[in-house]
């Protein structure tokens, strides 16, 4: 049996946000830092996906501290989301409740700020949920540890006390980082991922939350009681 069930976040427990509004925020980090018209083209290049190089070469172009530029984009971009969470662009899928039938500890590990997970969580109510919850801290480090690197989920997996979890994602890098980490993974289909072609081979292929409560290694309480839900499994 599986010990434990980690997750990314975005995409698997909560829908993604439109990509305007991360674009609209490092453009007000820009002009947060004194950068009133940056080229569309820097700015591009700190909106997602974003490397270490890119961070070095944008600063470099304004006289700017890569750190504090990648501090500031993170900090802006975590308040938007925020704001989406608040009131209502940022949601959990529907079927987010399936995860409470899973009978063994939950994690979260996230390429997302740290800040927008700890808010999340506490919108939801849902902390107690989770044994540890990972996102980057807002610094250049975080870049050289975010998925694929296993870092964050070796983390959670010592924090958990655990040794064989199954983690939970919907991008090539979640799966190469779990298998980085030596760990099974399954991949989450969700709408914006129903024609990816995958790099990688996870474990397991599932549409949705429910079919983790149907994957035989995952430990699931006696009864369970979403719709649709199998109580004889």
């Amino acid at each position: 049996m599986y010990d434990s069930v980690i997750f990314d976040h975005d995409g698997v427990l909560t829908t993604l946000v439109d990509l305007s509004l991360l674009h609209d925020a490092t453009w007000d980090a820009f002009d947060e830092l004194g950068v009133s018209d940056p080229d569309p083209d820097h700015v591009e290049q700190m909106v997602i996906h974003v490397a270490p190089d890119d961070v070095h070469a944008v600063a470099g172009a304004y006289d700017l501290d890569p750190e504090t530029l990648f501090r500031v984009r993170d900090e802006v971009a975590a308040a938007a989301q925020q704001e989406a969470i608040s009131d209502g662009r940022k949601v959990p899928y529907d079927d987010f409740d399936a995860i409470r039938n899973i009978d063994a500890p939950m994690g979260i590990v996230s390429s997302n700020q740290q800040a927008t997970i700890d808010y999340v969580l506490d919108h939801l109510d849902a902390t107690d949920l989770f044994g540890t919850a990972y996102g980057r801290e807002p610094s250049m480090t975080s870049l050289h540890r975010k998925k694929p690197e296993p870092y964050y989920i070796e983390r959670a997996m010592s924090d958990l006390g655990v040794e064989t979890p199954l983690f939970v994602g919907d991008s090539d890098s979640d799966i190469v980082a779990a298998d980085a980490a030596g760990i099974d993974s399954a991949f989450i289909r969700r709408g914006h991922r129903a024609d990816h072609t995958l790099s990688a081979d996870p474990t397991h292929e599932i549409a949705g939350l429910h079919d983790l409560l149907d994957i035989d290694r995952v430990p699931v309480a006696g009864d369970l009681d979403f719709e649709g839900g199998d109580s004889t499994r």
